[in-house]
């Protein structure tokens, strides 16, 4: 959606990045760059310049001119103005003190409000709610039949008791949808309401006869996302005629410009509480401002990955992976098959490679990925033997051929993978050897480490220590400096023995570890952190 923008500001911060100071001009530049970006993406024009306004006055500030880094700073500016026009704070539905919670949904025709109401009720259910739809536009055809039918594939259910094309009276049926939620303890009532044009003053009083039937608490604004500047004049339009609480905005996967959200918050004062981001119905959540704000400047938004993730996996499947990679172990074909598959119930590749910051500049090879190129590795591993997946260093020629065959993929494209794997698994045991570095309780880190290679280490310096020479008078000699030298350390407080190189790089053992001679550091352990 943002794509276009995203490019545009890039390329502005890029050019910023070599100056040690900016100058009046450089300013002007830059304001005049980001001004021509948001009005390419359709951003109305009241709203272009109350923000180009505030980064100029922002940016000839002192925190700018004092910064090491201005180009940082005035995209520090620009990330804290967008995060403002698009909001601030994340807006989240208020909850009614005695359910039900009423959420009733208005919008143009088109919007999308009845695909909407589905994925907010299966949003609601994963949050530890129990929702009720309910059908109440009986105007568009078939349309209390798509609800059913969006219900059904969300686990919700409807309240549909009129069949609608053009029969029955929505007023009623919000009404006693109320009662329905009461009776079967729903605690959120969705009302999908018919939609209409700004102009119709027929459909738009009876949007506000419902809302004074039902008295809801969060009345939404549904707005497709990809209708440009005229979204602006429509949410004014249903304001002044309906009045709304938030807006919830439509279709943000399309390629129109994205000037919409940008717009509506600043035109007509009301936050953006949901955003859909594709056709599915797990493609829709809170509209987070400042998470929008960072992927628009191209610095990701991990985040969301991170939540995203965490809805999709089980806390066992977790675990278990943690277990795995954690043994001693080697990783197997069953591994990577297992991790494939939990990363793609997050979703589409693509999407999740574009969360990631900084890859704004590889859109082309994102847009790029197969996901069908899973489909063949998922394929080429099933068609092994489990003996094959525990261990690929058996698969020779013949079985490269009976396996491909078995996949209808070519032998190459088994080789590949077997190559692949074969340097992932390499990676992978480095990994487990060396650790991550300076991590407490991490291999390789300061509460652990490779403890094979740090006792040979010990015992190597140990006996390295206990070495003396075979001439008398020079042995003689070394044992008078070693006493000398105890004896000066514990008139410093104590003996603080040096760790041998490679256990510690100079720390000192704390006084009372120390004696006359290295100690065997075999058993020992660190403090735990």
């Amino acid at each position: 959606m943002f794509e276009t923008l995203s490019d545009r500001l890039t390329s502005v911060f890029t050019s910023l990045r070599g100056k040690g100071r900016l100058s009046e001009e450089d300013i002007d530049a830059t304001a005049r760059e980001i001004r021509l970006a948001l009005l390419e993406a359709d951003v109305a024009l009241p709203v272009v310049r109350a923000f180009i306004a505030q980064v100029k006055e922002r940016a000839r500030g002192a925190e700018v001119s004092k910064a090491l880094n201005p180009a940082q700073q005035v995209i520090k500016i620009v990330n804290e103005e967008l995060v403002e026009i698009l909001g601030g704070e994340t807006r989240e539905i208020r909850f009614a003190k005695k359910p039900p919670t009423v959420i009733m949904l208005a919008g143009l025709q088109g919007s999308g409000k009845t695909t909407l109401a589905g994925k907010l009720g299966r949003w609601l259910a994963g949050e530890r709610n129990t929702p009720l739809l309910v059908a109440a536009d009986l105007q568009r055809p078939n349309a209390v039949t798509q609800l059913q039918v969006v219900g059904e594939r969300a686990g919700v259910p409807v309240f549909a008791p009129e069949p609608g094309n053009g029969v029955g009276d929505p007023v009623e049926v919000a009404r006693t949808s109320i009662e329905q939620a009461e009776r079967n303890n729903h605690n959120v009532v969705v009302i999908d309401t018919a939609g209409r044009l700004g102009v119709d003053s027929e459909m738009m009083q009876q949007a506000a006869d419902i809302r004074d039937a039902v008295s809801p608490d969060e009345i939404l604004f549904v707005v497709d996302a990809m209708i440009g500047q005229d979204a602006v004049n429509t949410a004014q339009a249903f304001l002044d005629g309906v009045g709304y609480d938030a807006v919830a905005l439509t279709k943000l996967d399309g390629d129109a410009r994205g000037g919409a959200a940008l717009s509506i918050r600043h035109v007509t004062g009301r936050p953006i509480m949901f955003a859909s981001t594709g056709e599915k119905l797990e493609d829709f959540d809170l509209f987070h401002p400042d998470r929008m704000a960072s992927r628009i400047l191209d610095m990701g938004d991990v985040l969301t990955l991170i939540e995203q993730a965490q809805r999709t996996f089980e806390e066992d499947e977790v675990a278990q992976m943690a277990s795995t990679l954690a043994s001693e172990d080697d990783f197997t074909l069953d591994d990577f098959l297992q991790q494939m598959g939990m990363l793609r119930r997050m979703g589409p590749i693509s999407n999740l490679l574009g969360m990631m910051p900084g890859m704004g500049q590889m859109k082309d090879q994102i847009s790029n990925v197969d996901e069908t190129d899973l489909d063949r590795i998922t394929a080429i591993i099933r068609s092994m033997t489990p003996a094959e997946r525990g261990n690929p260093k058996i698969i020779n020629g013949s079985r490269r051929l009976r396996i491909a065959n078995g996949s209808g993929t070519e032998v190459s494209d088994v080789n590949g993978l077997v190559t692949r794997f074969f340097e992932a698994q390499k990676m992978m045991r480095q990994m487990k050897n060396s650790g991550m570095p300076g991590m407490p309780g991490m291999p390789g880190g300061g509460g652990g480490g490779n403890r094979k290679k740090a006792k040979a280490q010990a015992k190597k310096a140990g006996k390295k220590g206990k070495q003396r020479s075979g001439n008398p008078l020079k042995a003689k000699q070394q044992e008078a400096e070693r006493e000398a030298e105890r004896q000066r350390r514990r008139e410093d407080g104590g003996d603080q023995q040096q760790l041998p190189p490679g256990l510690g790089g100079g720390q000192q053992l704390p006084p009372g570890l120390g004696g006359g001679s290295m100690p065997d550091l075999s058993n020992f352990k660190l403090p735990k952190q």
